[in-house]
């Protein structure tokens, strides 16, 4: 039995369109280990121009070239549209598993680089970045060519609310993940789904902090470093870091004034009480606390506490378009089994989000473990990029809004 396709941590698709529908894109190029999808600026067009490159997001399975299209045209503003209509070549960039190491789907990523030099008509230098860690994965492609003294021809990097210092998942949501897993996984494969994404090699790589069973824990804020982040990071060390002959650019879907979402911090975010298991998740505070417990019949109580973490759930930045556990636990996906199937009984549910991109993170301003840095205006002078964006409200992460979208496009007319 194959798992379903959830996307929980990319871009942000609408509806998915009909299969049967024509495809939007003009072209597609199957690459090794990914798939462009290209849609050039005008009809008749055989060769990309002035070609921008975007790499799909974090999620589960294989790329989707109609809900990625779906996702950045048909909400507030249609951004592939808007770019064609200015003359630029939009290539989609998709990978085959998208949860794959950010180190071998940036393989993917230079070879998509390659074969829009080679297409490309005239010399117009190219765009090329990414939403959330497609961002990370071009970053580093980038960074590798020229570290290669590879020819890239890209003047300008772009990144859209991807995860520069890091991102963060509720420790206790991730213990929880694994928790079922543990306990439901064999008799329901979908129970498996969430654990099996938050071990994955890119969420290892992109957390800030990990968990990879539903163990009893204690985690001290310094703590929590999944060794396949540290690897990543000490790779995209040598490779220079950034790249150094891009404009580097980027847009944060939260907000930059350090005003937060207003999830409070310490408080009760979901409780279930049933015959077969018993828990509770509650938001990340400062201090000392736990911040998850779990109770199955005849077994020990597991709980999860923290120490010296900052309040994460309610700093500015990027939330989840759906809180991708929390709300499942109240209606599908894993918890169901705890909540309903299992329980009979429904679970109580206060929050159903969390920021999982800081803004600090996303312009890579500051730390996200520096509570004061979370909730302070940005610092535009400690910023990695040469320019960015932040959105005027706390907004679903990588959501395409008209207010970044216009920004970035008029960013590119300048180039």
């Amino acid at each position: 039995m194959s798992k379903p396709v959830v996307n929980i941590w990319g871009t942000s698709p609408g509806a998915e369109p009909a299969a049967t529908q024509a495809a939007p894109w003009d072209t597609e190029w199957e690459l090794r280990n990914g798939t462009a999808w290209v849609f050039h600026s005008s009809s008749g067009q055989t060769h990309v121009k002035r070609p921008v490159i975007l790499a799909d997001g974090f999620a589960s399975g294989a790329s989707n070239g109609r809900l990625l299209y779906a996702g950045l045209e048909n909400g507030d503003y249609p951004f592939i549209s808007t770019l064609r209509d200015n003359g630029f070549d939009v290539v989609l960039l998709g990978f085959a598993d998208r949860s794959a190491s950010i180190l071998d789907n940036a393989a993917v990523a230079i070879e998509c680089i390659r074969r829009t030099v080679a297409d490309r008509e005239g010399n117009a230098p190219l765009t090329v970045g990414g939403f959330s860690m497609g961002g990370l994965v071009t970053r580093y492609a980038l960074a590798k060519m020229e570290r290669q003294k590879e020819q890239h021809e890209t003047s300008t990097y772009l990144s859209y609310d991807t995860p520069h210092r890091g991102a963060w998942l509720p420790l206790g949501v991730q213990a929880f993940a694994h928790f079922v897993k543990e306990y439901w996984g064999d008799t329901n494969p979908l129970l498996s789904l969430y654990s099996d994404l938050v071990n994955s090699p890119a969420a290892r790589q992109m957390l800030r902090w990990h968990l990879e069973t539903g163990a009893d824990t204690t985690l001290d804020v310094a703590g929590g470093q999944d060794q396949e982040r540290t690897d990543f990071l000490n790779a995209l060390e040598r490779v220079g870091s950034w790249p150094q002959i891009p404009r580097l650019l980027g847009v944060a879907n939260g907000t930059g004034t350090g005003d937060g979402n207003a999830i409070p911090a310490g408080d009760t975010a979901l409780t279930a009480d049933g015959p077969e298991v018993a828990g509770e998740l509650r938001t990340q505070g400062k201090g000392s606390q736990t911040v998850a417990w779990m109770e199955k019949p005849g077994q020990d109580r597991v709980s999860i506490r923290t120490t010296g973490f900052p309040e994460l759930d309610g700093a500015p930045g990027g939330l989840f378009p759906k809180a991708p556990l929390l709300e499942d636990a109240a209606n599908f996906g894993m918890a169901a089994m705890l909540a309903g199937v299992v329980n009979g009984v429904p679970a109580e549910l206060a929050h159903n989000a969390s920021t999982f991109v800081p803004t600090v993170s996303a312009v890579a301003s500051a730390r996200i473990d520096d509570h004061n840095a979370l909730y302070s205006k940005v610092d535009a002078e400690e910023s990695d990029l040469h320019d960015f964006l932040c959105a005027t409200t706390n907004e679903g992460h990588t959501v395409m809004t008209r207010e970044l979208g216009e920004w970035i496009v008029g960013k590119l007319q300048e180039a």
